[in-house]
């Protein structure tokens, strides 16, 4: 029952069979703390409510989502699972209640396996910390699922969890669906209530940060919307039939040459030709390529945006304070030199970025000229993309890299990060495996409440070429 996709449960198997099956495979996967034998009691229930027969109708109207098992990444409160946020710390910190969007879901009928792993207070994009450890890629375990919600992207490509729920304030849906290969939505900010995660977005960072679903497939993501959405899906405009012939493509295939970011793969830019080609003679429809010079500085930009203040002047919240769990704070140089004697609870890029924040803070005029470029580019992009553009651009510049790698290149989030700053919706599309067997994808977006069309052409690039592909099938 429930209108998601994925694996069916076999012929004679009733809901709570099926999530014994899906609980084994989790043992072995990303899941950071797991809830089997209630996951099973609630499957139980909704086979009883499947044989007292009230009718698919109603049953779909009220639980759209009846019997779907999920996964929730671990910075979100899940009653009586943990919430560390990979934060030492808090490793003895236990949900006492569930997130709205957690909530919603459970209402809706799904039913939730367990927790996942993400990156130390999700500011990271391999997802390893102290309290769960590291998680590996399916498709190579030497490499990384990405962060900061990697453990759901993990779970997602290893068909453990049908639908995943993900926060995204730099690229934490969208990197981890591009290294695991399945699809992650960053909705328009401001439609999903972020309420019961941690940490939280203060100040400025409100307006960046977003929750959204993440899935095997495509066509999964507009009703876990809809439903994580709740009353603000009225903002958006999912009702509306997309007529793919008339919308305006546009297409990027890199961000100008930042030094700060890796140049994009070759096969990257392979395959989003190959998506440009498809478009233009399956649709008869021209994509027009485009130049974006700001888009060089987009790290720079969110950067500055992150670190600055609100219309009432409120700063944003101090990283080091997060780390501290708001007790006392953490001095990142101290905590620089104990990580080289092994004696820092921390990990390498939580304390690099305190180190990377307090030099932010004494750029206050060059700060200043960033903000103001980046509200120019918003401007430019909603302008270029108006209310029928859809723009191509790639996920990440390289394939998913080996651990302890991204340490060398850790400002390549810049191409999933600048689209939070500008407040843009954006489709994490998966375009099969490259030659070494690792995902490809693109990256879709339009613009500020226009989400159905990054989810239809999604939905129309599945099909073309096959989206998310069975680890070890290939």
């Amino acid at each position: 029952m429930g209108s998601p996709s994925g694996p069916p449960a076999p012929p004679g198997v009733g809901c709570s069979g099926w999530v014994p099956s899906v609980s084994r495979q989790a043992r072995d996967s990303s899941e950071s703390e797991a809830r089997f034998e209630e996951a099973l009691q609630e499957a139980q229930q909704v086979d009883k409510l499947l044989s007292e027969g009230p009718g698919d109708d109603y049953l779909e109207e009220k639980f759209p989502l009846l019997g779907v098992p999920i996964t929730v990444k671990e910075a979100f409160s899940l009653h009586g699972m943990p919430n560390t946020s990979g934060l030492v710390n808090r490793r003895n910190v236990i949900a006492t209640s569930d997130a709205t969007v957690v909530s919603r879901l459970k209402q809706a009928g799904a039913i939730p396996l367990g927790v996942t792993n993400c990156s130390e207070l999700c500011m990271w994009y391999e997802s390893s910390n102290r309290v769960y450890g590291r998680t590996n890629n399916p498709y190579d375990l030497q490499r990384i699922v990405g962060g900061s919600s990697g453990g759901e992207g993990g779970v997602l490509a290893a068909a453990c969890s049908v639908i995943g729920v993900g926060s995204d304030i730099g690229g934490s849906i969208r990197m981890p669906a591009f290294f695991n290969g399945v699809f992650g939505h960053k909705p328009t900010t401001g439609v999903v209530p972020n309420d019961g995660q941690f940490p939280n977005a203060h100040g400025v960072r409100t307006s960046f940060l977003c929750t959204g679903p993440m899935c095997r497939y495509a066509e999964d993501l507009e009703p876990v919307l809809r439903v994580m959405a709740g009353p603000g899906v009225s903002k958006l405009k999912l009702n509306e039939k997309v007529s793919l012939e008339k919308i305006k493509f546009h297409c990027m295939d890199h961000d100008g040459g930042s030094v700060f970011v890796s140049p994009v793969d070759k096969e990257i830019l392979q395959a989003q030709k190959k998506v440009v080609e498809h478009i233009e003679s399956d649709l008869g429809v021209q994509v027009q390529h485009v130049s974006i010079h700001k888009m060089k500085y987009s790290f720079q930009i969110w950067s500055a945006m992150m670190s600055s203040k609100d219309s009432n002047g409120q700063e944003a919240e101090r990283f080091t304070d997060l780390l501290g769990d708001h007790g006392k704070p953490v001095w990142p140089l101290w905590e620089l030199l104990k990580w080289l004697v092994g004696m820092s609870s921390h990990t390498f890029p939580a304390i690099a970025l305190g180190l990377t924040e307090k030099l932010m803070k004494l750029n206050h005029s060059g700060n200043a000229k960033l903000v103001s470029m980046g509200k120019s580019l918003q401007e430019e992009m909603e302008a270029l993309l108006g209310q029928d553009g859809v723009l191509l651009y790639p996920s990440h510049p390289t394939i998913a890299p080996k651990h302890h790698s991204p340490i060398c290149m850790p400002f390549n989030f810049a191409y999933t990060a600048i689209f939070n700053v500008l407040g843009l919706p954006v489709t994490q599309c998966p375009l099969g495996l490259g030659s070494e067997g690792l995902p490809l994808g693109i990256q879709l977006v339009a613009a500020a409440y226009n989400d159905h069309l990054t989810l239809a052409v999604a939905q129309y690039l599945e099909k073309a070429f096959g989206g998310w592909v069975l680890p070890g099938k290939a």
